[in-house]
Parts: structure tokens; C-alpha cells; sequence
């Protein structure tokens, strides 16, 4: 997806080929425009993937080891991650990357890593229906550490998502 090989800063352009969708004439969209909406469609993607995520992590683990699954979910990761790294020619900048930001990376990879293993033995053991709810009250943690750790403040409409999440997650599951 061309969405993805490119870095969004202020200057570039992007240009759309001719003959993408229905033989369009050549456009350059500037990113000035178009960056306010990249988060949100990146946001959408993001959870469309972690729905796919969910029911085929389902069918593939029934009769494997959890361990074992998440571990080959894992390898896949790795291969798809390195390989935008390179694809984009991003491989250069792990150089510049200093100390506090490899062992916060590091911290979040091992966070993820324990996500991924009670993740694929809850549905290993319990129903997708009620597993996925659950793991998305990290929606609501996430708020919370946010507050707590990068001291962001909650606005009323966050309070209010965090209750309603929170009430949505205790109605799936009961």
C-alpha cells in the first residue's frame, strides 16, 4: 500500500499514477492536506487488522501451543517489519536512535511480547467474543497510564469513553 512508503513531513508531495484506479490523470497531493486525515485512516487500518488479527489468531491456535503460536505469529512480524524497514530505506537511522529511546523500544517489545502470549492462551481457552473485549480495555489503561506517566490530561469526552468502554466491556462479557 503506497500509504505506507512514505515518511509524512511537511514537504513531500505525493504523486498518484496514472491509471491507479480508473485511468486518473496524474495528481500531486500535497501532505499539507492530507496529513490531518493519515492518523485516522492508519488508525482505521490498525483496527481492521487487530479484528482479522483476532479471528484468524482463533482458528490457528486451536490444537497448537499458545507459545508456539504466538512465536510463529512473531517470526512473521519480524519479516514483515524488516522488511518496510528496508523497503523504504529506513535501515540508516538505527544508528541515530540514542539510549532512552532503545530502552524504551526494548521495554515495549518485551510489552508486547507478554500481550501477545495471554492474548493467544485466552483465546486458546475462552471465546473470541468475550477475549477481544477484554484485551481492548487497554483502551482505557492506556488513558489512565497516559495521565499517570505523560501526564496528559483527560477531557470530558474521555472520562466519558473510558466509562462507556469500560460499561460496553462489562455488558459483552457478563
Amino acid at each position: 500500500m503506497w500509504c505506507f512508503l512514505y515518511q509524512t513531513h511537511f514537504n513531500i508531495e505525493i504523486k498518484i499514477k496514472e491509471n491507479l484506479l480508473l485511468d486518473m490523470p496524474s495528481y500531486i497531493i500535497r501532505i499539507e492536506r492530507e496529513k490531518l486525515f493519515m492518523w485516522f485512516i492508519f488508525a482505521l487500518l490498525s483496527a481492521v487488522f487487530a479484528a482479522l488479527t483476532s479471528i484468524l489468531a482463533k482458528i490457528g491456535v486451536e490444537g497448537v501451543n499458545s507459545n508456539l503460536a504466538t512465536a510463529i505469529r512473531t517470526v512473521v512480524v519480524v519479516v514483515m517489519a524488516w522488511g518496510m524497514v528496508f523497503l523504504t530505506n529506513a535501515q540508516g537511522g538505527i544508528w541515530q536512535i540514542g539510549r532512552k529511546s532503545w530502552i524504551f523500544l526494548i521495554l515495549s517489545g518485551l510489552a508486547t511480547g507478554a500481550s501477545w502470549l495471554c492474548y493467544y492462551r485466552a483465546l486458546q481457552v475462552g471465546e473470541v467474543s468475550k477475549v477481544v473485549p477484554i484485551d481492548k480495555l487497554s483502551v482505557v489503561i492506556t488513558l489512565v497510564l497516559a495521565f499517570v506517566f505523560l501526564r496528559e490530561q483527560f477531557s470530558a469526552k474521555s472520562l466519558l469513553g473510558c466509562i462507556l468502554i469500560g460499561a460496553g466491556t462489562l455488558v459483552m462479557v457478563l
